[in-house]
Order: structure tokens, then C-alpha cells, then sequence
């Protein structure tokens, strides 16, 4: 059965927010999580998609808070006891090594990756230990910075290319699925392993 997007607590309460260029809230309802399922949330941050997903995952469920910055991994924890959730745990990596995460070889049922290969010169290396965490049939959804927003978001030369990031990610392995509505200044993929 599909999760839906819960609504109370409100997440507006505890400080949630992408300064208005992403709404996680809308756009989790492609992802087609369920009950039971266990999603990594590759590159957190402060945690506005792992919340929802924690909710949406249920009791029986994990959510897994990967990034680099202590503090942004602070905020997930703070949110999560703020909601209740003790399906959250927030582990401290460097994604762009294979392996860091410490999760287990095809271990998860989703890796969410948003806002993180624009970041990064090693984009393939946080692609494979995406892969390899992903169970079998296991989906990578993929959101990312489109190009001309107006000078909204990171510079244009840091952005990663819609169409060369499908490549990367077909070409280790995964195969496009869908596109995902991400809104006006990002586009977002799904892919299954």
C-alpha cells in the first residue's frame, strides 16, 4: 500500500522550508513510497524530504539521514523528535566514497539524492554507492538544479546536466523509470536498479 503524505504535525511548526524552490510535500507523492520501506536520504541536509519520509514509512519502516555536515544532521535529529519519529538515524559520511555510508549492500528499498551532484566533481562515485545499497528492483530518484532559472541557485557551471546525469546513472547500471515533477527550478528522475 502507498504512503500517503501526512499532514499533522505540521512541519511548518518545527522550521521546515527550501526557501520556496522545492516542495517536498508535493513532490513525495511520486515517489511511490510505502509502509515498511527503508529510504536513504543521500545528502539530507536539514532534513525537509527525510521527515516526510520517516512519516510516510511508518513505524515499521527506516529512514536513513545521510550527509557531511554535523550540524545539518543535528536539525534532522531535532525534527524528527519534534514529530515523534524514531525511525530516523542520521549518520555522518562522505557519499562521494563508496562504501562510507555503512549501509549494507542492497539494504535499501529507496536512495534519495536532491541537491547533491551539483555539489560534487565525483558524481559517479555517489551514484555507486547508491547502487550498491539498492535492493534489487530498488528505486534511485534523483532531483537536481535545471539550467536557466533566472539566477536562482548555484552557479550554472556547478549545475549537473539533466540529460548527462540520466546517462551517468544508465550507464552504471540503473534504468530510467519516470521523469518526476520537481517544480520550476529543479527536474527529478526516478531509476530502478
Amino acid at each position: 500500500m502507498l504512503a500517503t503524505v501526512p499532514t499533522a504535525p505540521s512541519l511548518n511548526s518545527i522550521g521546515t522550508g527550501t526557501g520556496g524552490f522545492l516542495h517536498p510535500e508535493k513532490i513525495v507523492s511520486e515517489f511511490g513510497v510505502r509502509e515498511g520501506m527503508s529510504v536513504a536520504d543521500f545528502g539530507s541536509g536539514a532534513g525537509y524530504f527525510t521527515i516526510l519520509l520517516g512519516q510516510m514509512v511508518g513505524e515499521s519502516g527506516k529512514v536513513y539521514a545521510l550527509d557531511i555536515q554535523e550540524t545539518a544532521l543535528d536539525n534532522v535529529r531535532v525534527k524528527a523528535r519534534a514529530v515523534g519519529l524514531k525511525n530516523v538515524e542520521a549518520i555522518r559520511t562522505n557519499l562521494e566514497v563508496v562504501g562510507s555510508s555503512g549501509l549494507p549492500d542492497s539494504s535499501q528499498d529507496m536512495v534519495l539524492v536532491v541537491n547533491v551532484l551539483f555539489q560534487s566533481d565525483k558524481k559517479a562515485e555517489i551514484i555507486r554507492e547508491a547502487k550498491r545499497v539498492l535492493k534489487d528492483a530498488g528505486r534511485l530518484v534523483l532531483i537536481d538544479w535545471k539550467f536557466g532559472t533566472g539566477g536562482f541557485g548555484p552557479p550554472e557551471e556547478r549545475r549537473a546536466d539533466e540529460t548527462a546525469m540520466r546517462n551517468l546513472i544508465a550507464g552504471e547500471g540503473l534504468v530510467f523509470e519516470k521523469p518526476i515533477d520537481a517544480g520550476q527550478f529543479h527536474y527529478g528522475m526516478s531509476f530502478k536498479k
